[in-house]
């Protein structure tokens, strides 16, 4: 076996019995993009087949304290993402809640074609995927499904005086968020989307991956959470399209509001904004802080704008 990185013993092992308890490891290859556990593809034969697996060990105690139940978590969610009928989603193998027998909490789930693009030549099609896709989980009926929709921070905290040109603006946007929230219907989420999620083969989306923070809530958090991303790697127009995309393929069942963009934002302004590692991981280059928080400077002005006409 070949791996460049090392891999808990004890968790490769839990894997390949929970495959095929004859199964072989061929390789182990650390998958870049993720800055919160650690992503395995592995590489595996039995019966003289080969085949390839994907496995997510937690290993961040701080996250692991908030929410002990992730690999759970991620296990559930998994089971409900894939019956959407738009798109990839990796299929549940196994979890370990507790690490009492892979070491440490583990997902192991099934490896899905394609690769994380943050651009494309042809940028419009890109968005319009990454929109046709989010709309498809969207249309997932949660039923009576157990994890729920939470705010990440207290937009009554903000500061964004030691960074932003606009520091009065922030202190709108936040009386905004600490509104009353506008009605929303109750979707299934992915709560994370963004293009380092999102897999695409041969010019289209392919599948999405990373599924720990999926739950029932508004579909507006899984927009403002792409917008602001799109907003940071290309600009304004990029977040721009992706909404009218993501209107056009929701249709009817969406009615969107600036609120819940605002929202999203404030999740990425409440600590000093910087280039996310995920992004260079991946190979990008040209952005820095500086480029990144005036980004969200612009940004935040049209939402402001947006909200100020509903």
């Amino acid at each position: 076996m070949s791996d460049v990185h090392p891999i808990l013993p004890q968790a490769l092992q839990w894997a390949l019995k929970a495959v095929d308890p004859a199964a072989e490891a061929l390789q182990a290859r650390r998958l870049q993009g993720g800055i919160s556990s650690l992503v395995y593809e592995l590489a595996l034969q039995a019966d003289g087949e080969k085949r390839t697996v994907v496995l997510r060990l937690f290993n961040d105690e701080e996250w692991l304290g908030h929410q002990p139940a992730l690999a759970r978590h991620e296990a559930d969610v998994l089971r409900l993402a894939v019956r959407n009928e738009g798109v990839a989603t990796p299929r549940i193998l196994a979890f370990d809640e507790t690490g009492s027998e892979s070491g440490m909490p583990a997902v192991l789930m099934s490896r899905l074609e394609g690769a994380v693009e943050l651009t494309s030549p042809d940028i419009g099609c890109w968005l319009d995927g990454m929109a046709s896709a989010l709309a498809a989980i969207h249309r997932v009926e949660p039923g009576e499904f157990p994890w729920r929709y939470y705010r990440y921070c207290d937009a009554s905290q903000l500061d964004a005086s030691s960074w932003s040109r606009h520091a009065g603006r922030w202190q709108e946007a936040a009386a905004i968020a600490l509104e009353p929230e506008p009605f929303a219907p109750q979707r299934f989420i992915h709560r994370d989307y963004h293009p380092t999620n999102i897999l695409c083969a041969e010019g289209k989306v392919s599948g999405i991956v990373d599924w720990v923070n999926g739950c029932v809530g508004p579909a507006g958090i899984d927009v403002g959470h792409c917008r602001v991303n799109l907003a940071q790697l290309h600009g304004l127009q990029a977040a721009d399209d992706f909404l009218d995309a993501y209107c056009r393929h929701a249709g009817d069942a969406y009615a969107y509001d600036p609120y819940w963009d605002i929202v999203s934002l404030i999740d990425y302004a409440f600590w000093e904004p910087e280039v996310y590692g995920g992004w260079t991981d991946l190979g990008v280059t040209g952005l820095t802080n500086a480029i990144v928080r005036e980004r969200l400077d612009d940004y935040l002005l049209s939402l402001l704008e947006r909200a100020a006409r509903r």
